[in-house]
């Protein structure tokens, strides 16, 4: 558990959980903290015990906002691409008047870019810190649209230049992937819009423009995946086309083939006649002159074929 305390954008360590407990004189305290440590914290800060146990449950929670006594709870995921896998990551906040509490069950990179940004902004109140967490938390979505994007580009050209078997199982794990995300952005767009439109104490009115803003990023990436689902239903049907492609392609140059050696086949099947009396039978050069017909003929066709583009 990292305990910051934070005043116009100074970041100051404390090491003392209790002292947090007490409201400061100017800043809030940022408490970043596990699911462990809220055995510390729920009797210290009085956090709502069903909010906890969100917090503590392994099930995967989908975004919310949920409205307390004297603090706000909400569950929002940040997100990350890695190796044609979507990973969503469950971050839990506290907002209270004095502090904001976020409890995650593994490391948030978003708080890694919050500290410069607390400098920067020189950060003073904990809703304010809210807004700047949940636009870089948004703002990633950003960077893994164009990740899909340019995945689902070069699995489409691949598809076209050479269709696989192991294509059609990326298909489908990209559309899982993307389902089970897109199941997720809605209510966390919806979440983002709570917190535009209604008339929350613990957060500043003029801060609700800003979220606004934010709710407008979320239905952009929203939109994206919506995209990206039909996309992957265009992909389905081009790899199915292309595989009809091929297997005609094949069938075309067996059928050929079939045609070619043909007229050969009744030419072997006449010489293969079991009388006596056959024109050119005993002929000396007879075998060669009919190997050279045999020969003619096949090239003949194949060149015919070739022409009209059947091979």
């Amino acid at each position: 558990m990292k305990i910051r305390l934070i005043q116009n954008g100074i970041i100051t360590m404390i090491d003392d959980i209790e002292e947090a407990a007490t409201p400061p004189d100017k800043g809030f305290y940022w408490i970043d903290a596990t699911p462990f440590d809220l055995d510390i914290l729920q009797p210290i800060f009085g956090l709502h015990h069903l909010a906890v146990e969100d917090c503590i449950d392994e099930e995967e929670q989908r975004p919310k906002l949920q409205f307390y006594d004297d603090h706000y709870f909400m569950v929002i995921n940040g997100i990350a691409f890695h190796d044609q896998d979507i990973f969503l990551r469950e971050i839990n906040i506290f907002l209270g008047s004095n502090a904001i509490i976020t409890v995650t069950k593994q490391e948030a990179p978003e708080f890694t870019s919050m500290l410069a940004i607390i400098r920067e902004k020189e950060v003073n109140r904990p809703d304010a810190f809210l807004y700047y967490l949940v636009d870089q938390i948004v703002d990633r979505y950003f960077d893994v649209t164009e990740k899909i994007e340019d995945l689902i580009e070069d699995l489409e050209e691949q598809i076209l230049m050479n269709t696989r078997k192991s294509h059609l199982d990326q298909i489908i794990g990209l559309r899982s992937e993307i389902l089970y995300a897109r199941k997720m952005l809605v209510p966390q767009r919806d979440l983002i819009d709570a917190l535009h439109k209604k008339e929350l104490p613990l957060i500043q009115p003029y801060l609700r423009k800003y979220f606004g803003d934010i709710v407008e990023d979320a239905s952009k990436i929203v939109e994206s995946f919506e995209t990206f689902r039909d996309l992957i239903g265009n992909l389905r049907e081009a790899y199915q086309a292309a595989l009809a492609g091929r297997a005609n392609d094949i069938m075309r140059v067996f059928t050929a083939l079939t045609t070619i050696f043909m007229p050969l086949t009744i030419v072997t099947g006449i010489y293969g006649m079991n009388f006596d009396v056959m024109p050119e039978l005993h002929t000396r050069y007879g075998y060669y002159i009919v190997l050279g017909c045999m020969t003619a003929i096949g090239i003949t066709m194949y060149i015919i074929f070739k022409k009209k583009e059947w091979l």
